[in-house]
């Protein structure tokens, strides 16, 4: 029996993988792979998993790829299982005494339910569940490896992670402060962290949002301190790493930045106007999941048909982070090319009248040629779904309502104009005028104190309950950030014009902004461009451990990356998710899935960013981005990923602890 964190050899060398990619080779291969031994007969296993760790599996494989490494059977270490003395099992499971218990009372005794037990442990197990186990003689002779993963979080994205902390906002930035489930929340949530750069064999350079403090006479709030706390925990557990786990480096070899939710007010409840934004805003889905009706078989009624938005569909992972509108353009484009170069469409081309086809006479066209069913069916989908956003853009009124929450956020309009939009715009939907009052609360806090927050509730005609998501956004902006908007509001120079309140800077000269609506950019994008050009700021975003003198050769104010970026960093460009493709086959989607990895092979050192209290996809797409731009991979973790009703929903329940998530629905 070998008891060690498992091997990460496939993590150094080769061709460069990204985050998701890494944690899926170690799964597939350090952990079911290795679960082998000399002279077993088994060539199927049994896999075991507790509630977690099979979504750690889920986010990161499918169970084909999982069947390929000889796991004919998936169960629940919960669940009463059929014992199977001729098969080998592997357990990947949490290190908790419960669940020590149950692998026990599998392997114990004379009749065990498995040959052997390979056992991979998802974070540091203790000494004493050690000692349990080590003590029943009978459970040793059956145990073929003992080791720890270091593997405990939800690989949603390439480039993203979350620690399933759904509670956090709740836990550590509500008004009812409870100092044990806040400690808990942040244990939980420092630990998973750090077996990120565990799993990926990295030594981070720590910096964190420091507490904010403008004089004597402003309290810091526990809140405040998120960050700090935070960081000190991930660096106990990166200590200990760097102690105990083989090849893990000793000097820094990235760097994490630690938010929390309080950078950004805005972003979460914004309209973003990208494909995948709009998809999970607008169209109820579930997760990634998107429910669609397809024709009945035989000419019967139509039949529900489910299908996942992921990275292996190559039409979604070229548009995902389009703008709605070039996701619509570059569809109808697809759907035209697929047409024009297929023979038996052009025959029914020549067929019809002149002139030009809509996307619907497309869509029937392709339909009917059931030799490239595949194509077809993506491409269909992601037309339908497109036109079905657009509809409801239409119907809700949203470029409007939109155009009014970006001029809010870059100063160019103020309370008089949301109050004309209340007036004029009563069919507004009841999330929509409230997402408005939000950001209003985000820019200008203090016009929503008191009365004057009362009469605007009344105008909109928003009941109590939403009253209290606007009340809370103070609590994540903090009595520091409160006193410094109500006192910089007044300026000792005199000037002609009246200074403008801006939520962000414009950049127009720095970015093309090629479609209508793309202005906003989350304050992560700001601040990871400060960071990786050195130049954020060390009093707001303190360092936890210096740096070693090698990680960036002369001074900690030197951009971190050995790859410079392609381009000026203020050369004015069109943004990569809105420049147009060259793809011209209607659905390679320019052989993206081809060359993903290739993107990579020269690639700085990375960053890593971790928002406390729930991310956006607008942040997500912003990581991608940079990606690209600074030539460094840069990875995004936080505690959730919430779309604008998930996130209202928790905003309400900082001050309303004795409901649940389940009571509160927008």
């Amino acid at each position: 029996m070998s008891f060690s964190d498992s091997d990460s050899s496939s993590a150094y060398g080769g061709d460069y993988r990204n985050f998701r990619q890494i944690s899926r080779e170690r799964l597939l291969h350090e952990m079911l792979r290795s679960a082998k031994t000399g002279n077993s007969k088994s060539t199927w296993k049994v896999l075991i998993m507790d509630r977690l760790t099979v979504k750690i599996m889920s986010y990161s494989c499918k169970m084909a790829d999982i069947t390929q490494e000889g796991v004919s059977l998936v169960e629940d270490i919960y669940r009463r299982r059929q014992p199977l003395p001729s098969m080998d099992a592997i357990y990947f499971i949490q290190p908790t005494k419960e669940n020590v218990i149950m692998f026990l009372s599998d392997m114990a005794g004379k009749s065990p339910l498995y040959k052997k037990a390979f056992v991979f442990f998802s974070s540091p197990i203790s000494r004493e569940l050690v000692s349990h186990i080590k003590k029943d003689s009978s459970v040793l002779t059956r145990i073929g490896a003992l080791r720890e993963m270091n593997l405990e979080y939800f690989a949603i994205d390439s480039q993203g992670f979350i620690t399933d902390n759904e509670r956090a906002l709740e836990e550590l930035f509500g008004d009812d402060e409870d100092s044990h489930k806040g400690d808990a929340c942040l244990n939980v949530m420092a630990s998973r962290i750090a077996t990120v750069f565990a799993s990926l064999r990295e030594f981070p350079f720590v910096r964190f949002r420091a507490a904010k403090s403008l004089d004597v006479t402003t309290m810091t709030t526990s809140r405040d301190l998120i960050p700090t706390k935070l960081a000190a925990r991930i660096w106990d557990s990166l200590t200990q790493y760097k102690q105990k786990i083989e090849n893990f480096p000793q000097t820094e070899t990235c760097e994490l930045l630690i938010l929390d939710r309080s950078i950004d007010q805005i972003a979460p409840v914004i309209h973003e106007w990208t494909y995948d934004a709009m998809c999970h805003d607008l169209l109820n889905m579930e997760g990634n999941k998107y429910v669609h009706e397809v024709p009945g078989k035989a000419g019967g009624p139509p039949e529900k048909k489910e299908v996942l938005l992921e990275e292996h569909d190559p039409v979604w992972l070229e548009l995902r982070h389009a703008h709605i509108a070039f996701a619509s353009e570059r569809l109808h484009e697809k759907m035209t090319n697929f047409v024009s170069k297929n023979k038996a469409a052009k025959i029914q081309h020549g067929s019809r009248d002149g002139g030009e086809l809509s996307t619907r006479d497309l869509q029937q066209m392709v339909q009917a040629l059931p030799q490239y069913s595949e194509q077809i069916d993506k491409l269909s989908l992601h037309v339908e779904i497109a036109g079905k956003i657009n509809s409801i853009i239409r119907e809700l009124g949203l470029r409007e309502l939109g155009q009014l929450e970006q001029d809010l956020v870059f100063g160019d309009a103020g309370m008089k104009d949301v109050i004309k939009f209340l007036t004029t715009k009563e069919d507004t939907t009841r999330e929509n005028k409230l997402r408005l009052l939000m950001i209003l609360a985000a820019v200008f806090p203090e016009k929503l104190e008191g009365e004057r927050g009362l009469n605007i509730m009344k105008l909109a005609r928003l009941p109590q309950d939403d009253m209290n998501a606007v009340n809370n956004m103070r609590l994540l902006a903090g009595a520091s950030d409160t006193k410094k908007r109500s006192t910089g509001a007044f300026s000792l120079k005199f000037d002609i014009h009246k200074k403008k309140r801006a939520a962000r800077k414009d950049r127009t000269g720095e970015e093309e902004t090629t479609w209508q609506l793309s202005r906003f950019y989350p304050m992560i994008e700001e601040l990871i461009d400060k960071l990786n050009k050195g130049e954020l700021s060390k009093d707001e975003y303190p360092c936890l451990n210096d740096p070693s003198p090698s990680f960036h050769g002369t001074s900690q104010s030197t951009p971190m990356h050995h790859v410079p970026a392609p381009h000026s960093m203020r050369s004015k460009r069109t943004p990569t998710w809105a420049r147009p493709r060259n793809s011209d086959d209607g659905y390679s989607s320019d052989s993206i899935l081809r060359h993903a990895s290739s993107d990579f092979k020269k690639m700085g050192q990375r960053i890593f960013v971790f928002i406390v209290g729930g991310a956006t996809r607008s942040e997500l797409r912003v990581c991608h981005k940079l990606t690209s731009k600074l030539q460094r991979e840069v990875i995004l973790g936080s505690s959730s990923l919430d779309d604008p009703p998930q996130f209202i929903t928790k905003l309400k329940l900082l001050t309303a602890n004795e409901l649940s998530l389940d009571d509160l629905q927008i």
